[in-house]
């Protein structure tokens, strides 16, 4: 009896460990997301245009790299995407995500934070961020359009 009970007390363990071990959900769903970007900087004569980017999350992405769901960084001269920039502090609180940014490469380095708030197929967020000495913030709305296609997963 009292090695039944020891053999259910470890799988208990266990199992509370392993949900502990994997963290909170992510919030998003796995798919392709419609991410359209607003930025604005002080300062700036014209507003620039918001850009709207095509974003694959896979379902590994967010059970491996859950960083993958923020929001991609582009070149404003080139129009791709930067490869530079690095996510810390990442964390998920129910549905909400948070993050850190820092780009090294291109003219000037880039820091800063960021927050998306997840709805069933969409979300809003925004980041602030600094370029050099100058500050600017990103607003984020993304729309949920289906699944991914199989070329878009490799990627």
């Amino acid at each position: 009896m009292k090695i039944r009970i020891l053999i259910l007390t470890a799988i208990c363990c266990a199992f509370a460990f392993s949900l502990f071990a994997a963290g909170p959900a992510h919030p998003a769903k796995p798919g392709k997301w419609q991410v359209t970007t607003e930025m604005d900087m002080p300062g700036m004569p014209m507003k620039p245009e918001p850009q709207t980017h095509i974003q694959c999350v896979t379902k590994e992405d967010l059970e491996k790299n859950p960083e993958a769901s923020v929001p991609k960084q582009y070149s404003r001269r080139t129009g791709e995407e930067r490869n530079d920039c690095k996510i810390s502090d990442y964390k998920v609180t129910e549905n909400t995500v948070t993050w850190n940014l820092k780009c090294e490469g291109g003219r000037a380095p880039v820091t800063g934070s960021g927050k998306i708030t997840y709805a069933a197929d969409s979300y809003n967020g925004s980041m602030a961020m600094k370029i050099g000495d100058r500050e600017m913030t990103a607003k984020y709305s993304g729309k949920y359009l289906g699944e991914c296609d199989k070329t878009e997963q490799k990627k």
